[in-house]
């Protein structure tokens, strides 16, 4: 036979419900604006509150009514934000029998017969309170119809008719309902305020919590003041009388956050043998794999936010646990590489939840991601691309004109890219010379703390190549006058298309770069044509030597309406210094159009 103790018990989530406003907790905005609303009388006619479950939104909303109602313990008082708990009026609300508080579960009641049911007596006035409440719960389930037929009512009631809606979803309601009430979102509670608020409740019920089992259990309410009490309840039950870690650990399907730890150095070594073999031991330990992947997503956060700030998770119990092993780990990895971990837990995750063997899915994310921990980053991948070596006899690897060498070339490297454009005939504009540059990339793995100054305009443009600034270049490229030069002093003359912060940005980013001061200076002489004015000179002379060329001009006398497309200069990389021809005896070819041919 079951002992009236047993039959009299109630749930921890039940038996320790705020009953005022002061013992709500994470919700001080919410708080403050209806204890002020209520001190000076300008109380809303309708309120929705909104929030994820267990935040205290029914809580909430039955404080209110007995906020309205009180009347004091000598039965004189008004409105108050301190409702005295010993009235009548608070007594019945709070064992749910007051005539005029009236509660509706919309989850339940959906239709619009139920809602003209409750209209019908909002046209009375209360019969023992001060007002009317009308709670509705989960708002956002009611009908169209319902909603249509709440309307007229939720805009113009009675002054002593007051509504409190109750949603999870609130994208759910109609605007037509949310623009007559006023709305309390209310904020997900964090852990730092669960915490104490669970000791409190576990010293009143004469239980010994460990306080890594409390911040175990804070965590996995996840801002639900509600779903944190019941685990409570449910880790009292299972360890009677004392709570300890292991036992909440093991209710909870987390694993020791030690090995955790072991399971993503192995990972992040490349070990999967290591890897498997752990895994396996948690899945045998009790430990659900989902669990499993939801912790490393966790500590590959904690790792990255301690990186970009070191004092992160103080006040947490268990990030001050995890910062000893999480910190030279953030001292280790890089971002990108961080970031990559975390993707793929992401998507690992998902994969695990669908899965018909979670076990089987975690370890395969385990293996793909010891297989990409020795993968250099996107990054430094395209260095290495660009840095590797031409193959003997393209045009890249032959010696070019030597004019257009600066020091730099001196020192051969792997990790160096030629840019360069090519003079074929001593007649033509010197503009080759100018648009030749070195841009010097890094070597995979080694970053330089500043680029080599550029001894040349064009060696600025070969920079802004280099660090990806595609805009930039493109404007110094056509929208640039040069009037002098020199490293760290440029003075020149922006055209009228160029940006208004060009130059700023032009002396900016060369400081930064390069680790020296520029000066940047805008001039108001002519200086030289833009270097795509330059280039654009040098293929209208290109085109008009080949025009000129007695060999051309025979083609096109012989294949009348023919015209010149495009002229290609075919072999320049691969002349000497000093040894330049002209086309027809260095093989130079001229490609011709010829129309209906």
């Amino acid at each position: 036979m079951m002992s009236d103790s047993a039959a009299a018990y109630r749930v921890l989530a039940r038996k320790y419900r705020p009953s005022t406003f002061a013992e709500l907790i994470g919700q001080e905005a919410m708080v403050r604006t209806l204890s002020n609303a209520i001190a000076t009388g300008r109380i809303a006619h309708a309120f929705i509150l909104t929030g994820v479950r267990g935040v205290g939104k029914t809580t909430t909303a039955r404080i209110l009514a007995r906020a309205l109602n009180c009347v004091g313990p000598d039965g004189s008082g008004g409105a108050t934000a301190e409702p005295c708990g010993q009235c009548a009026q608070c007594l019945a609300i709070a064992e749910d029998r007051h005539v005029d508080v009236m509660e509706m579960d919309a989850a339940s009641r959906t239709g619009v017969d139920d809602i003209r049911e409750l209209t019908e007596g909002v046209r009375y006035r209360p019969v023992s309170g001060r007002y009317k409440v009308y709670i509705i719960d989960e708002v956002h389930m009611l009908s169209k119809n319902a909603f249509n037929a709440l309307l007229k009512t939720l805009e113009e009631p009675p002054p002593d008719v007051k509504f409190v809606f109750a949603t999870t979803e609130i994208n759910k309601v109609p605007v037509t309902v949310l623009s007559r009430c006023q709305r309390f979102s209310l904020r997900r509670v964090p852990v730092e305020q669960l915490i104490p608020h669970y000791r409190r409740i576990a010293e009143a019920e004469g239980v010994e919590v460990e306080p890594a089992a409390l911040a175990f259990i804070a965590r996995a309410a996840d801002g639900s003041v509600r779903d944190g009490l019941s685990l409570l309840d449910q880790a009292i039950a299972l360890s009677g009388g004392r709570v300890a870690e292991a036992a909440v650990r093991d209710m909870l399907g987390v694993a020791d956050r030690g090995l955790v730890f072991d399971l993503l150095e192995s990972v992040l070594r490349g070990d999967a043998p290591s890897a498997l073999a752990q895994m396996s031991h948690l899945y045998q330990g009790g430990s659900d794999p989902l669990m499993v992947v939801q912790d490393l997503l966790d500590l590959s956060h904690f790792v990255t936010w301690l990186k970009l700030a070191p004092d992160a998770g103080t006040g947490d119990p268990i990030a001050e646990g995890d910062r000893a092993r999480a910190r030279p780990l953030a001292e280790k990895l890089t971002i990108p590489v961080l970031a990559r971990v975390w993707q793929m837990l992401l998507k690992g995750l998902e994969e695990v939840q669908v899965a018909p063997s979670p076990i089987q899915a975690a370890e395969m994310v385990l293996v793909r991601l010891a297989y990409v921990a020795d993968l250099p980053a996107p990054a430094q991948l395209i260095r290495s691309v660009l840095a590797a070596p031409a193959p003997a006899g393209s045009p890249a690897g032959s010696r070019s004109n030597g004019a257009a060498m600066t020091s730099n070339a001196s020192a051969p490297s792997p990790a160096v890219a030629v840019v360069q454009a090519t003079e074929t005939a001593p007649s033509r504009s010197n503009a080759g010379n100018t648009l030749r540059a070195i841009a010097e990339l890094p070597a995979p793995g080694i970053l330089p703390a500043h680029d080599p100054m550029p001894q040349n305009f064009a060696e600025v443009i070969a920079l802004f190549d280099g660090r990806r600034e595609a805009l930039l270049r493109s404007h110094l490229w056509s929208d640039i006058h040069l009037v002098h030069f020199e490293p760290g002093r440029i003075e020149a003359r922006p055209a009228s298309g160029a940006p208004r912060d060009l130059t700023n940005r032009l002396g900016q980013l060369l400081s930064e770069w390069t680790g020296s001061r520029w000066l940047i200076a805008v001039s108001d002489a002519e200086g030289e044509p833009t270097l795509r004015e330059q280039e654009e000179g040098r293929q209208r002379d290109l085109r008009n030597e080949v025009t000129s060329h007695p060999l051309v001009q025979a083609v096109l006398e012989t294949f009348p309406g023919a015209t010149i497309a495009a002229v290609r200069e075919r072999f320049a990389a691969a002349i000497p210094d000093g040894d330049e021809t002209s086309p027809e005896d260095s093989g130079e070819e001229a490609d011709t159009g010829e129309d209906g041919a």
